[in-house]
């Protein structure tokens, strides 16, 4: 097999696996939130939105970037400049995991006081989200290391231990969370507390798991590697304060995009529960209220942002190819392409979600609390078109090699989304923190595009013409949506999951028909998606770019 070959191969092997990971991170919220409640959504968020944050400063994007770097200095030549940044960084991911484990613990109460009202008499309470916090913040001593051995073995274009691992800690994580909180509540009956805080322990158990099979790999692989390492032909004999300096250039945007929700979700995190306890809501109904917003709806949410980007991702090595080598040309068609794929899925999905709010959470999350969680996911769902297109257009810009602006258009909607969070949720009530991170991502997806258009010299009139027909497009299925949504209500009434679920389906059905007729007849889905989907574009047609 050529390299080049192998190389695809291996990108599209990695591709599948995080894509499969996501997908398994956001359904196995169905089951666990039927054990433990939209209050025990809000307990683990309570844990894993400040978990998430110290991983990401503590990881830096290592994986990328520890993959560039390594895969720069090998086409060079140089192996042993490679293998000093893994034995160094084995040394600094083990010191900062520990760093960020201590921080973690040490800030557990003080969290958990920000965020729980002490003289709440309902609902969750400060010993059980300092309990929860705590939990997870094990995890924090093996993952960065897991990560430096990935972001290693991508380095030599190995992409299948990273693959491999990253499912099977995802498998691991969540066999273990509906397992034992399963046990927990309902054979031992035990406390939700506990039953929260041990599933957030799952996030250490996925990481062991994840690192045995990374460790079986390198047991397998490490004699070639070190042969490789032998055959070296140059030695760079770069100080290793020269070597992190240039790791830290390419991990900081990496970083930074990866951060971006959990930054969101921390504004959330430390004032939806004071906000809305300042309006009248208990600590009991504040927590239901976060659990619907910030696990039940995002994740929800995320599934189209999953695909999506998924499928958008794949052209951006094409779009850095094509500026490396001032191809202004491929450069302009492969952005209009990934804009247009984001938008030709992610618009309909959102309208979808919008129209389909009531039986999609009675159908995954139960009827008892749908008046609480419906209408969040019902304003929510839009913001999952300005989720997909801050991803690829952050992107786009480090294909460009314009990544600061990543980094000013996240500090931007961040402030934003910070000073007017409170505020929104004492006027909207929890639909305020909604808007105020729609607001946020607006005005952050608003930097990326400027900065895209300006330097990609990228002219968005045709775009637009695009967008306004996929609008249209959607706009036709939305109205089918809501003939054979309240035809279904009237037939199989909203009163159980199982009438949701069908009423759900049957409205996707036929609104995804409507929508991929329309789409294939006009030529818009074979523009799109034909070099994906070959029977898209199995007719010739005129081009609409025409």
């Amino acid at each position: 097999m050529s390299d080049n070959k192998q190389l695809i191969r291996g990108t599209m092997i990695l591709t599948a696996s995080i894509f499969l990971s996501k997908i398994l991170g956001l359904i196995y919220v169905f089951p666990f939130k039927a054990i433990v409640g939209l209050d025990g959504l809000a307990l683990y968020q309570y844990g894993y939105t400040p978990y998430t944050i110290l991983l990401s400063i503590s990881t830096l994007g290592i994986p990328l970037a520890v993959s560039k770097f390594v895969s720069k200095y090998n086409a060079l030549g140089d192996y042993r400049t490679g293998q000093r940044l893994f034995k160094s960084g084995i040394v600094v991911m083990s010191v900062s995991g520990a760093i960020a484990f201590i921080v973690l613990f040490l800030l557990a109460e003080p969290i958990a006081r920000q965020v729980i009202d002490p003289d709440a008499l309902k609902g969750n309470t400060i010993e059980d989200a300092v309990f929860t916090i705590r939990m997870v913040s094990v995890a924090l001593v093996i993952v960065p290391v897991m990560s430096l051995i990935r972001g290693y073995f991508q380095g030599f274009e190995s992409m299948g231990p990273t693959a491999v691992s990253q499912v099977i800690e995802q498998l691991i994580r969540i066999v273990f969370i509906l397992l034992l909180t399963y046990l927990i509540i309902e054979v031992w009956q035990g406390e939700l507390g506990t039953a929260v805080g041990f599933a957030t322990f799952g996030a250490f158990v996925g990481a062991l798991g994840g690192m045995v099979v990374l460790l079986v790999y390198w047991s397998k692989r490490k004699g070639h590697i070190q042969q490789q390492v032998e055959t070296s032909v140059v030695d760079h004999q770069i100080p290793l304060t020269k070597m992190y300096k240039e790791l830290v250039s390419y991990a900081v945007p990496i970083a930074f995009v990866g951060i971006a929700t959990p930054l969101f979700q921390m504004v959330d995190l430390m004032s939806f529960n004071r906000a809305m306890i300042s309006i009248g809501y208990s600590q009991m109904e504040a927590d239901m209220y976060f659990g619907a917003f910030a696990q039940a709806a995002h994740k929800l949410i995320l599934i189209p942002v999953a695909v999506a980007t998924a499928l958008s991702l794949t052209i951006l090595p094409t779009v850095t190819k094509a500026f490396v080598n001032n191809e202004r040309e491929e450069l302009q068609r492969h952005i209009t392409q990934t804009y247009q794929i984001i938008l030709f899925i992610s618009i309909p999905a959102a309208l979808g979600l919008v129209l389909l709010s009531n039986p999609f959470y009675a159908a995954l999350f139960g009827l008892e609390d749908m008046a609480i969680g419906a209408p969040i996911l019902k304003y929510y769902a839009p913001v999952a078109i300005l989720f997909s297109l801050f991803a690829v257009t952050a992107s786009l810009l480090q294909g460009i090699n314009r990544q600061k602006f990543v980094v000013i258009a996240l500090l931007t909607g961040l402030a934003f989304k910070a000073v007017l969070n409170y505020p929104f949720i004492v006027w909207f009530d929890a639909f305020g923190a909604i808007f105020a991170t729609g607001l946020g991502y607006v005005i952050a997806v608003g930097i990326n595009i400027w900065a895209v258009g300006k330097y990609a010299k990228y002219n968005y009139s045709f775009l637009l013409k695009r967008i306004l027909l996929i609008s249209l497009f959607a706009t036709v299925m939305g109205m089918i949506v809501l003939l054979v949504r309240n035809g279904m209500y009237y037939f199989v009434p909203l009163n159980s999951s199982i009438n949701a679920l069908t009423t759900a389906i049957v409205s996707v059905v036929m609104g995804l028909a409507v929508y991929m007729y329309m789409s294939y007849r006009s030529g818009l889905a074979g523009q799109i998606l034909g070099k994906r989907f070959k029977f898209l574009s199995k007719k010739k047609r005129q081009s609409l770019d025409g």
